[in-house]
Parts: C-alpha cells; sequence; structure tokens
C-alpha cells in the first residue's frame, strides 16, 4: 500500500481547534464519541458509510490510542470537463498508484481529524514524527494495490478539560476502482486495515 505522511505546521498553517462548530450550521459542530458513542446515529457520513461508522466506533473505542475530531468521506468522478477536482485529484491518484485511468476512473476518499489522547504525545512534535513514521512503514506491506494512505500533521488546540496546545493527525484514505462500488470496497478494505494498525499496541503511546 503506498504510504506517505508529510507536515503543515508552519505559522500561516491552519490550526484545528477542538471543540469547533461551524457559525453557518451551529448543528454542525464537533461531538466527542469517547464520552456520547451513541452520537454516532445521528452523524449523516457515519449513515451514509458504514465503514466509516465502524472506524469512528473502533477509534473512538476506551482501548484507543486516538479520538477523532472530524471526518468526511466522498466519491471522486470527473462528470463534466469543468470538474477540476476530480481531475487533478484522479490524476494523482492514477500517477502515484501507476493505475490506467480508463480502467480505474473513479475513486473514494475520506479523511479524518486524529488527536492522541496520552498528553505527552499529543503535545510532542516529535513523538508524532516517530508514530507516523511507524505507521507509514506497517502499511506499506498491506496488500491495497488501488488504495493509498496520507497523513498530515498539524497543529491542534483543545479546550476540553483544560487548553493544551499540541498537534492532530489528518487520515486519508483513497482508493481507485473500475466504478463506484469498486472504489468503495477497496477503499473500505484499505480503511479497515490502517485501523487495525492504529489499534495495534504499538501505538498506544
Amino acid at each position: 500500500m503506498l504510504s506517505e505522511w508529510s507536515a503543515e505546521c508552519g505559522p500561516d498553517d491552519p490550526v484545528l481547534v477542538v471543540p469547533w462548530s461551524d457559525p453557518a450550521h451551529p448543528e454542525i459542530h464537533f461531538i466527542d464519541l469517547r464520552e456520547n458513542p451513541y452520537d454516532l446515529d445521528h452523524l449523516p457520513e457515519a449513515e451514509q458509510h458504514p465503514t466509516l461508522l465502524q472506524v469512528l466506533r473502533a477509534l473512538n473505542a476506551p482501548r484507543s490510542p486516538v479520538f477523532t475530531a472530524k471526518c468526511d468521506a466522498w466519491t471522486v468522478a470527473a462528470t463534466n470537463a469543468d470538474d477540476t477536482y476530480a481531475q487533478s485529484e484522479l490524476a494523482y491518484l492514477h500517477l502515484h498508484l501507476q493505475q490506467g485511468a480508463e480502467e480505474t476512473p473513479v475513486a473514494f476518499a475520506s479523511y479524518i481529524d486524529l488527536l492522541w489522547r496520552d498528553r505527552t504525545v499529543f503535545a510532542s512534535l516529535h513523538r508524532h514524527e516517530q508514530l507516523l513514521d511507524r505507521l507509514t512503514r506497517r502499511a506499506v506491506p498491506l496488500d491495497h494495490p488501488y488504495a493509498m494512505l496520507e497523513l498530515v500533521l498539524r497543529p491542534a488546540l483543545v479546550d476540553l478539560a483544560g487548553a493544551q496546545e499540541g498537534f492532530a493527525v489528518s487520515l486519508y484514505i483513497k482508493a481507485l476502482g473500475y466504478g463506484p462500488e469498486s472504489a468503495n470496497q477497496n477503499w473500505s478494505r484499505a480503511f479497515n486495515d490502517v485501523v487495525a494498525l492504529l489499534r495495534n499496541k504499538a501505538f498506544a503511546s
């Protein structure tokens, strides 16, 4: 499985703030799924994508080393010539995964913002770099030729039980397919395997 990580921690890069809310849509806001696991039933993204529901449940479970702050999932298909995002994203995936554009014209993608529960890990840039190195190395042998893992390290400010500055990780899974269903299946299998790695005791602290 193609796996890589990068950092966006410069002074002009955005900071993940938790809790958060959408000013234009007050009903869209941070939900602490550690404390309120049944609120998963109210997340439209989880309702629409059963794999995302399973992943959110696993990552917010008591024994998980992380918890989630944001998520989304979407289909990538260039349905018209003006869809520059889809064209660019598909071209990027075809190039890096070395798959033919005609054979795999559709992709499915998702992201989840993750925060380490251990406060010493959350606050440490060095610890995050070690963890991301470890995760990308362990993901490479996974047999997912149509999928890739991208991890982006970001600054974060969490104020749930006292304000603390640290770091978050945006985890992206993107997968190509012969059609929408094929892309979704490739994404789902890759996503579940990456989450299993994350829940391994090697990432507990």
